[in-house]
Protein backbone atom coordinates (compact mmCIF):
# COMPACT_ATOMS: atom_id res chain seq x y z
CA UNK A 1 0.00 0.00 0.00
CA UNK A 2 2.62 2.30 1.16
CA UNK A 3 4.83 1.48 -2.21
CA UNK A 4 1.88 2.26 -4.21
CA UNK A 5 1.16 5.54 -3.17
CA UNK A 6 4.46 6.77 -3.24
CA UNK A 7 4.17 5.54 -6.81
CA UNK A 8 1.21 7.58 -7.02
CA UNK A 9 2.99 10.41 -5.75
CA UNK A 10 5.55 10.52 -8.01
CA UNK A 11 3.09 10.37 -11.04
CA UNK A 12 1.94 13.64 -9.71
CA UNK A 13 4.78 15.11 -9.75
CA UNK A 14 4.96 14.19 -13.32
CA UNK A 15 2.36 15.42 -14.21
CA UNK A 16 2.66 18.84 -12.55
CA UNK A 17 6.82 19.20 -13.65
CA UNK A 18 6.98 17.08 -16.39
CA UNK A 19 7.20 17.78 -20.14
CA UNK A 20 4.73 16.18 -23.18
CA UNK A 21 6.93 13.25 -23.85
CA UNK A 22 7.60 12.58 -19.84
CA UNK A 23 3.68 12.85 -18.82
CA UNK A 24 3.81 10.51 -22.22
CA UNK A 25 5.85 7.66 -20.71
CA UNK A 26 4.51 8.80 -17.29
CA UNK A 27 0.84 7.34 -18.45
CA UNK A 28 1.75 4.17 -20.32
CA UNK A 29 3.76 3.11 -17.31
CA UNK A 30 0.66 3.96 -14.79
CA UNK A 31 -1.62 1.76 -17.44
CA UNK A 32 1.06 -1.04 -17.05
CA UNK A 33 1.62 -1.13 -13.44
CA UNK A 34 -2.74 -0.56 -13.03
CA UNK A 35 -3.19 -3.39 -15.81
CA UNK A 36 -0.60 -5.56 -14.12
CA UNK A 37 -1.38 -4.79 -10.23
CA UNK A 38 -4.83 -5.87 -7.96
CA UNK A 39 -5.87 -3.23 -6.32
CA UNK A 40 -8.95 -1.97 -4.54
CA UNK A 41 -11.95 0.22 -6.22
CA UNK A 42 -10.65 3.64 -4.37
CA UNK A 43 -7.08 2.78 -5.75
CA UNK A 44 -8.33 2.57 -8.96
CA UNK A 45 -10.07 5.65 -8.83
CA UNK A 46 -6.80 7.06 -7.76
CA UNK A 47 -4.92 5.46 -10.99
CA UNK A 48 -8.36 6.72 -13.07
CA UNK A 49 -7.44 10.54 -11.68
CA UNK A 50 -4.13 10.83 -12.66
CA UNK A 51 -4.13 8.99 -15.78
CA UNK A 52 -7.08 11.09 -16.85
CA UNK A 53 -5.07 13.85 -16.23
CA UNK A 54 -2.10 12.60 -17.81
CA UNK A 55 -4.47 11.57 -21.28
CA UNK A 56 -5.97 14.97 -21.25
CA UNK A 57 -3.41 16.63 -24.01
CA UNK A 58 -2.67 13.15 -25.79
CA UNK A 59 -2.94 12.88 -29.90
CA UNK A 60 -5.81 10.09 -31.83
CA UNK A 61 -3.23 8.05 -31.93
CA UNK A 62 -1.97 7.59 -28.24
CA UNK A 63 -5.85 7.51 -27.21
CA UNK A 64 -6.06 3.91 -29.57
CA UNK A 65 -3.09 2.83 -27.57
CA UNK A 66 -4.78 3.79 -24.56
CA UNK A 67 -8.23 2.20 -25.14
CA UNK A 68 -6.45 -1.02 -26.80
CA UNK A 69 -4.43 -1.50 -23.18
CA UNK A 70 -7.41 -0.68 -21.42
CA UNK A 71 -10.67 -2.26 -22.94
CA UNK A 72 -10.02 -5.91 -21.46
CA UNK A 73 -8.91 -5.09 -17.60
CA UNK A 74 -10.65 -5.49 -14.92
CA UNK A 75 -8.94 -2.45 -13.61
CA UNK A 76 -9.75 0.25 -15.89
CA UNK A 77 -11.04 3.50 -13.85
CA UNK A 78 -14.22 4.03 -14.91
CA UNK A 79 -14.15 7.96 -15.60
CA UNK A 80 -11.10 6.64 -18.44
CA UNK A 81 -13.67 4.05 -19.41
CA UNK A 82 -16.60 6.31 -19.98
CA UNK A 83 -14.67 9.17 -21.63
CA UNK A 84 -12.85 6.91 -24.14
CA UNK A 85 -16.16 5.35 -25.29
CA UNK A 86 -17.53 8.35 -25.53
CA UNK A 87 -14.57 9.55 -28.07
CA UNK A 88 -15.99 10.45 -31.64
CA UNK A 89 -13.22 8.30 -33.03
CA UNK A 90 -14.24 4.76 -33.61
CA UNK A 91 -10.40 4.09 -33.30
CA UNK A 92 -10.50 4.90 -30.10
CA UNK A 93 -14.02 4.54 -29.14
CA UNK A 94 -14.30 0.81 -30.68
CA UNK A 95 -12.28 -1.44 -28.53
CA UNK A 96 -14.21 0.16 -25.38
CA UNK A 97 -17.82 -0.23 -27.02
CA UNK A 98 -16.54 -4.03 -28.05
CA UNK A 99 -15.07 -5.82 -24.85
CA UNK A 100 -15.32 -3.24 -21.99
CA UNK A 101 -16.52 -4.76 -18.79
CA UNK A 102 -16.39 -1.68 -16.91
CA UNK A 103 -18.58 0.41 -19.33
CA UNK A 104 -22.37 0.76 -17.70
CA UNK A 105 -25.82 1.03 -19.28
CA UNK A 106 -26.18 4.73 -19.23
CA UNK A 107 -22.82 5.18 -21.42
CA UNK A 108 -23.32 2.52 -23.52
CA UNK A 109 -27.18 4.05 -23.85
CA UNK A 110 -26.31 7.72 -24.44
CA UNK A 111 -23.52 5.99 -27.36
CA UNK A 112 -25.99 4.18 -28.99
CA UNK A 113 -28.45 7.24 -29.29
CA UNK A 114 -25.31 9.72 -30.68
CA UNK A 115 -22.95 8.24 -31.98
CA UNK A 116 -21.96 7.13 -35.39
CA UNK A 117 -23.08 3.43 -37.16
CA UNK A 118 -19.63 2.81 -36.80
CA UNK A 119 -19.99 2.88 -32.74
CA UNK A 120 -23.18 1.04 -32.71
CA UNK A 121 -22.25 -1.67 -34.93
CA UNK A 122 -18.95 -1.92 -32.26
CA UNK A 123 -21.56 -2.10 -29.06
CA UNK A 124 -23.72 -4.20 -30.96
CA UNK A 125 -20.61 -7.06 -31.09
CA UNK A 126 -20.05 -7.08 -27.21
CA UNK A 127 -20.56 -10.33 -25.30
CA UNK A 128 -23.76 -9.13 -23.77
CA UNK A 129 -26.03 -5.99 -24.20
CA UNK A 130 -29.02 -5.06 -22.24
CA UNK A 131 -32.40 -4.91 -23.44
CA UNK A 132 -32.09 -0.74 -22.58
CA UNK A 133 -29.47 -0.96 -25.09
CA UNK A 134 -30.62 -3.66 -27.54
CA UNK A 135 -34.04 -1.34 -27.36
CA UNK A 136 -31.94 1.93 -29.38
CA UNK A 137 -29.94 0.07 -31.75
CA UNK A 138 -32.62 -1.83 -33.35
CA UNK A 139 -34.38 1.38 -33.89
CA UNK A 140 -31.52 3.74 -34.76
CA UNK A 141 -29.43 1.53 -36.12
CA UNK A 142 -28.33 0.68 -39.34
CA UNK A 143 -28.84 -2.46 -41.76
CA UNK A 144 -25.68 -4.11 -40.80
CA UNK A 145 -25.98 -2.94 -36.91
CA UNK A 146 -29.55 -4.48 -36.78
CA UNK A 147 -28.21 -8.10 -38.27
CA UNK A 148 -25.51 -7.92 -35.65
CA UNK A 149 -27.73 -7.68 -33.00
CA UNK A 150 -30.15 -10.19 -34.02
CA UNK A 151 -27.23 -12.29 -34.49
CA UNK A 152 -25.63 -11.85 -30.80
CA UNK A 153 -27.06 -14.60 -28.67
CA UNK A 154 -25.36 -12.39 -25.82
CA UNK A 155 -27.69 -9.71 -26.96
CA UNK A 156 -31.02 -9.31 -24.45
CA UNK A 157 -34.03 -7.98 -26.46
CA UNK A 158 -36.91 -6.94 -25.01
CA UNK A 159 -40.50 -7.62 -26.12
CA UNK A 160 -40.42 -3.74 -28.17
CA UNK A 161 -37.41 -4.39 -29.64
CA UNK A 162 -38.40 -8.00 -30.80
CA UNK A 163 -40.75 -6.06 -32.42
CA UNK A 164 -38.91 -3.80 -34.17
CA UNK A 165 -36.70 -6.52 -35.16
CA UNK A 166 -40.30 -8.01 -37.13
CA UNK A 167 -41.11 -4.77 -38.44
CA UNK A 168 -37.26 -4.50 -39.98
CA UNK A 169 -37.46 -7.40 -41.28
CA UNK A 170 -39.45 -6.66 -43.93
CA UNK A 171 -37.97 -7.73 -47.47
CA UNK A 172 -34.57 -8.66 -45.68
CA UNK A 173 -34.66 -12.56 -45.96
CA UNK A 174 -30.94 -12.58 -43.85
CA UNK A 175 -32.30 -10.54 -41.32
CA UNK A 176 -35.60 -12.59 -40.93
CA UNK A 177 -33.41 -15.42 -40.89
CA UNK A 178 -31.62 -14.27 -37.84
CA UNK A 179 -34.34 -13.56 -36.08
CA UNK A 180 -35.87 -16.76 -36.34
CA UNK A 181 -33.02 -18.56 -35.01
CA UNK A 182 -33.62 -16.53 -31.86
CA UNK A 183 -34.95 -19.26 -29.29
CA UNK A 184 -35.90 -16.00 -26.78
CA UNK A 185 -38.11 -14.43 -29.60
CA UNK A 186 -41.92 -14.39 -28.57
CA UNK A 187 -44.54 -16.82 -29.37
CA UNK A 188 -46.60 -14.55 -31.48
CA UNK A 189 -43.75 -12.36 -33.11
CA UNK A 190 -42.57 -15.69 -34.52
CA UNK A 191 -45.78 -16.53 -35.55
CA UNK A 192 -45.90 -12.92 -37.18
CA UNK A 193 -42.51 -13.23 -38.65
CA UNK A 194 -42.82 -16.70 -40.18
CA UNK A 195 -46.26 -15.90 -42.20
CA UNK A 196 -44.59 -12.80 -43.90
CA UNK A 197 -41.15 -14.90 -44.95
CA UNK A 198 -39.75 -16.08 -47.82
CA UNK A 199 -40.21 -19.55 -48.87
CA UNK A 200 -36.69 -20.38 -49.29
CA UNK A 201 -36.15 -18.79 -45.76
CA UNK A 202 -39.41 -20.76 -44.18
CA UNK A 203 -37.23 -23.82 -45.36
CA UNK A 204 -34.01 -22.64 -43.89
CA UNK A 205 -35.63 -22.23 -40.50
CA UNK A 206 -37.16 -25.20 -40.83
CA UNK A 207 -34.06 -27.43 -41.00
CA UNK A 208 -32.02 -24.97 -38.65
CA UNK A 209 -34.74 -25.16 -35.79
CA UNK A 210 -35.84 -28.55 -36.15
CA UNK A 211 -37.42 -27.71 -32.56
CA UNK A 212 -39.37 -25.56 -34.72
CA UNK A 213 -40.13 -27.14 -38.28
CA UNK A 214 -43.85 -28.81 -37.20
CA UNK A 215 -44.84 -25.04 -35.88
CA UNK A 216 -43.62 -23.54 -39.20
CA UNK A 217 -45.34 -25.84 -41.32
CA UNK A 218 -48.50 -25.65 -39.65
CA UNK A 219 -48.34 -21.83 -39.93
CA UNK A 220 -47.73 -21.96 -43.55
CA UNK A 221 -50.38 -24.42 -44.47
CA UNK A 222 -53.39 -23.09 -41.46
CA UNK A 223 -55.02 -21.93 -44.19
CA UNK A 224 -55.89 -25.41 -45.66
CA UNK A 225 -56.73 -26.12 -41.85
CA UNK A 226 -53.42 -28.11 -41.25
CA UNK A 227 -53.09 -27.07 -37.54
CA UNK A 228 -50.26 -28.66 -35.23
CA UNK A 229 -50.92 -29.13 -31.87
CA UNK A 230 -47.70 -29.10 -30.37
CA UNK A 231 -46.70 -26.02 -28.52
CA UNK A 232 -44.03 -23.47 -30.12
CA UNK A 233 -40.91 -22.08 -28.27
CA UNK A 234 -40.84 -22.70 -24.28
CA UNK A 235 -40.04 -19.63 -22.72
CA UNK A 236 -40.66 -19.08 -19.07
CA UNK A 237 -43.32 -16.27 -19.59
CA UNK A 238 -45.47 -18.59 -21.36
CA UNK A 239 -45.31 -21.29 -19.26
CA UNK A 240 -45.80 -19.16 -16.43
CA UNK A 241 -48.71 -17.15 -18.00
CA UNK A 242 -50.39 -20.68 -19.19
CA UNK A 243 -50.41 -22.21 -15.64
CA UNK A 244 -52.21 -18.65 -14.00
CA UNK A 245 -55.17 -18.92 -15.90
CA UNK A 246 -55.20 -22.54 -15.73
CA UNK A 247 -55.52 -21.73 -11.71
CA UNK A 248 -58.34 -19.17 -12.72
CA UNK A 249 -60.00 -21.84 -15.56
CA UNK A 250 -60.27 -24.74 -12.53
CA UNK A 251 -61.79 -22.29 -9.87
CA UNK A 252 -64.08 -20.95 -12.28
CA UNK A 253 -62.64 -17.57 -12.19
CA UNK A 254 -61.90 -17.37 -15.74
CA UNK A 255 -64.44 -14.38 -16.96
CA UNK A 256 -65.31 -12.19 -19.90
CA UNK A 257 -63.69 -9.36 -17.86
CA UNK A 258 -60.45 -11.11 -17.01
CA UNK A 259 -59.81 -11.75 -20.50
CA UNK A 260 -60.01 -8.29 -20.89
CA UNK A 261 -58.19 -7.17 -18.33
CA UNK A 262 -55.23 -9.73 -19.84
CA UNK A 263 -55.76 -8.22 -23.21
CA UNK A 264 -56.37 -4.46 -21.58
CA UNK A 265 -52.44 -4.93 -19.94
CA UNK A 266 -51.03 -6.37 -23.32
CA UNK A 267 -50.92 -9.35 -21.66
CA UNK A 268 -50.83 -11.96 -24.97
CA UNK A 269 -49.88 -14.92 -23.51
CA UNK A 270 -52.35 -15.13 -20.73
CA UNK A 271 -55.13 -13.62 -23.30
CA UNK A 272 -54.16 -16.27 -25.66
CA UNK A 273 -54.23 -19.29 -23.06
CA UNK A 274 -57.47 -17.95 -21.60
CA UNK A 275 -59.25 -17.64 -25.01
CA UNK A 276 -57.52 -21.34 -25.78
CA UNK A 277 -59.22 -22.73 -22.67
CA UNK A 278 -62.55 -21.05 -22.75
CA UNK A 279 -63.35 -22.14 -26.76
CA UNK A 280 -61.33 -25.41 -26.76
CA UNK A 281 -59.10 -24.13 -29.47
CA UNK A 282 -55.36 -25.41 -29.70
CA UNK A 283 -53.29 -22.64 -28.54
CA UNK A 284 -51.66 -22.16 -31.62
CA UNK A 285 -54.85 -21.50 -33.65
CA UNK A 286 -55.81 -18.67 -30.83
CA UNK A 287 -52.29 -17.14 -31.40
CA UNK A 288 -52.86 -17.15 -35.17
CA UNK A 289 -56.31 -15.83 -35.02
CA UNK A 290 -54.89 -12.95 -32.61
CA UNK A 291 -52.09 -11.68 -35.02
CA UNK A 292 -53.63 -12.73 -38.46
CA UNK A 293 -54.11 -9.86 -40.58
CA UNK A 294 -57.60 -11.43 -41.70
CA UNK A 295 -58.86 -10.22 -38.10
CA UNK A 296 -62.38 -12.04 -38.99
CA UNK A 297 -61.01 -15.27 -37.09
CA UNK A 298 -60.63 -13.40 -33.65
CA UNK A 299 -64.14 -12.18 -33.90
CA UNK A 300 -65.50 -15.24 -34.98
CA UNK A 301 -63.53 -16.67 -31.58
CA UNK A 302 -64.82 -13.12 -29.37
CA UNK A 303 -68.14 -13.76 -30.78
CA UNK A 304 -68.57 -17.23 -30.00
CA UNK A 305 -67.97 -16.83 -26.60
CA UNK A 306 -70.32 -14.03 -26.72
CA UNK A 307 -67.68 -11.33 -25.44
CA UNK A 308 -69.12 -7.96 -26.07
CA UNK A 309 -67.30 -5.73 -28.83
CA UNK A 310 -65.50 -3.90 -25.56
CA UNK A 311 -63.97 -6.88 -24.89
CA UNK A 312 -63.79 -8.03 -28.61
CA UNK A 313 -62.00 -4.87 -29.32
CA UNK A 314 -59.19 -5.36 -26.92
CA UNK A 315 -58.49 -8.49 -28.35
CA UNK A 316 -58.07 -6.77 -31.77
CA UNK A 317 -55.30 -3.98 -30.35
CA UNK A 318 -53.59 -6.78 -28.86
CA UNK A 319 -52.93 -8.65 -31.74
CA UNK A 320 -52.44 -5.57 -34.18
CA UNK A 321 -49.07 -4.40 -35.34
CA UNK A 322 -47.73 -1.71 -32.73
CA UNK A 323 -50.90 -2.11 -31.10
CA UNK A 324 -52.66 0.48 -33.41
CA UNK A 325 -55.69 0.13 -35.75
CA UNK A 326 -57.17 2.92 -37.47
CA UNK A 327 -60.43 4.10 -36.86
CA UNK A 328 -61.95 3.16 -39.98
CA UNK A 329 -60.66 -0.09 -40.28
CA UNK A 330 -61.83 -0.11 -36.31
CA UNK A 331 -65.65 0.84 -37.64
CA UNK A 332 -65.62 -1.63 -39.90
CA UNK A 333 -64.46 -4.43 -37.49
CA UNK A 334 -67.72 -3.26 -35.13
CA UNK A 335 -69.80 -3.43 -37.80
CA UNK A 336 -68.89 -7.30 -38.85
CA UNK A 337 -68.63 -8.12 -35.54
CA UNK A 338 -72.51 -7.12 -34.78
CA UNK A 339 -73.20 -8.95 -37.84
CA UNK A 340 -72.03 -12.23 -36.94
CA UNK A 341 -74.55 -14.98 -35.09
CA UNK A 342 -73.23 -16.81 -32.06
CA UNK A 343 -74.61 -20.29 -33.38
CA UNK A 344 -72.62 -20.10 -36.64
CA UNK A 345 -69.68 -18.95 -35.03
CA UNK A 346 -69.50 -22.15 -32.74
CA UNK A 347 -70.38 -24.16 -35.70
CA UNK A 348 -66.95 -22.55 -36.99
CA UNK A 349 -64.98 -23.32 -34.37
CA UNK A 350 -66.32 -26.69 -34.95
CA UNK A 351 -65.14 -26.97 -37.82
CA UNK A 352 -61.32 -25.70 -36.66
CA UNK A 353 -61.54 -28.36 -33.70
CA UNK A 354 -62.01 -31.27 -36.30
CA UNK A 355 -59.37 -29.54 -38.81
CA UNK A 356 -56.97 -30.09 -35.99
CA UNK A 357 -57.74 -33.35 -35.14
CA UNK A 358 -57.90 -34.60 -38.83
CA UNK A 359 -53.97 -32.91 -39.19
CA UNK A 360 -52.67 -34.39 -36.12
CA UNK A 361 -53.58 -37.74 -36.98
CA UNK A 362 -52.58 -37.21 -40.09
CA UNK A 363 -49.15 -36.57 -38.96
CA UNK A 364 -48.99 -39.86 -36.31
CA UNK A 365 -46.30 -42.00 -37.72
CA UNK A 366 -48.44 -44.89 -36.75
CA UNK A 367 -50.83 -43.69 -39.47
Amino acid sequence: MTEHRSFLVDLEDAVSKGTAESCLQALWHATDILIAGSYSEEEIWTFGEIIGRLAEEIEQSARVRLASKLAASNNAPFGVVRKLASDDSIDVAGPMLRKSERLDTRTLVACARNKSQQHLLAISERSSIPEAVTDVLVVRGSKEVVNSVARNAGAHISSSGFLHLVRRSDGDSILTESVGLRKDIPRHLFHQLISKASDEVQRKLAVERPDMGYQIQSIVTDVSGAIHARFGPASTDYFTAKRTVAKLHHWGQLTEEKVFEFAHSLKFNEAACALSLLSSLPIDIVERALVDKNREPALIISKALSFCWTTTMSLLFLGAPNHRISAGDLDQMKLDFLKLNVGTCLSVLGVYRSRREAAVQGSDPRR
